[in-house]
């Protein structure tokens, strides 16, 4: 197949290819995915990056990196070149492995719910590659075709994403019991917290900032004794008595049947998040991607009696 069309314009194998090595984040990986051999494929991206003007990948020692320009080809050609993938993409030999399913969502989740649950498909053969991040930022990625599925605490927007909720998980106000006995509600609800340490996930507070505008009916205003971007680091803080926080119920479930720490203030209506199960519209067909998905929406019911 030629690399360029006679009136200059970029032949749709090139933009393949691109979309292959940009997704696999190799050019070993996206040679694999497209059925090419490597030189062909460097060969193909550098007549794009001559065609387009400028490079779309910086070599690493392992890998590759996208530069700005690949951004935002990808953003404009993924939707399109997985659309006619379905309508004339060749069918896939039988010989020809699965590869990995990408999922994507917060760590705490993935470690306390989601791997358990997958641990049977993985036993099966099913290969996955994780990834842990924000979820602005996996939305992002499962929108330019670099993840299968996300597993995320807002709701997607936007026509190429479908998302179906999963679970709710509810937030406790929790602290060790040696903490909790000295630890005035009343005080609490009118932000006085002298004497009281908080631990947070972020310094701006935002789980804790929730918890009092949706219990206390009030805004939080007060300084972290201890910032960690980890939830499990959170929790083993509280549960060494360093201070209280607000957790998701899932994750110090078990800490809470040991009395290890204690809830509190067990409200009527505690705030919720709902966890959505993300994955992108067209594209060719993935019979693991599809597996999977069942997979988790078989495996909510559980977690909607773990997050309760």
């Amino acid at each position: 197949m030629r690399h360029r069309q006679t009136d200059g314009s970029v032949d749709l194998a090139q933009l393949r290819t691109f979309l292959a090595v940009y997704r696999a984040g190799s050019l070993t990986a996206g040679a694999s995915q497209v059925g090419l051999s490597q030189p062909t494929v460097t060969t193909q991206l550098q007549a794009l990056e001559r065609r387009l003007g400028g490079p779309l990948f910086e070599r690493l020692p392992r890998g590759v990196s996208p530069t700005a320009a690949a951004h935002d080809l990808a953003a404009r050609v993924a939707d399109p070149l997985d659309a006619l993938e379905i309508v004339v993409g060749d069918a896939p030999r039988d010989d020809t492995p699965e590869p990995p399913v990408l999922l994507g969502g917060p760590a705490e989740m993935l470690a306390a719910l989601t791997l358990p649950a997958l641990a049977p498909l993985i036993n099966r053969g099913i290969r996955f590659t994780i990834t842990t991040g924000l979820a602005d930022d996996l939305l992002t990625d499962l929108r330019l075709g670099k993840l299968d599925l996300v597993l995320s605490t807002i709701r997607p927007r936007g026509r190429t994403v479908l998302a179906e909720p999963l679970a709710d998980e509810e937030f406790v106000l929790v602290a060790a019991p040696e903490v909790a006995s000295g630890v005035d509600l009343d005080r609490l609800r009118v932000n006085d917290l002298a004497g009281v340490r908080l631990i947070s996930y972020a310094a701006d507070l935002p789980i804790l900032r929730r918890y009092w505008r949706h219990v206390f009916d009030t805004r939080l205003e007060a300084e972290p004794a201890l910032v960690i971007s980890d939830l499990r680091a959170v929790l083993a803080a509280v549960a060494a008595g360093a201070g209280i926080s607000v957790l998701p119920r899932y994750l110090c479930a078990r800490e809470l049947d040991a009395g290890t720490i204690v809830t509190l203030l067990n409200p009527e209506d505690s705030p919720i998040n709902t966890v959505y199960l993300a994955r992108r519209v067209g594209g060719a067909a993935r019979p693991h991607v599809d597996l999977v998905r069942t997979h988790l929406v078989e495996a909510a019911e559980i977690w909607r009696n773990c997050v309760h």
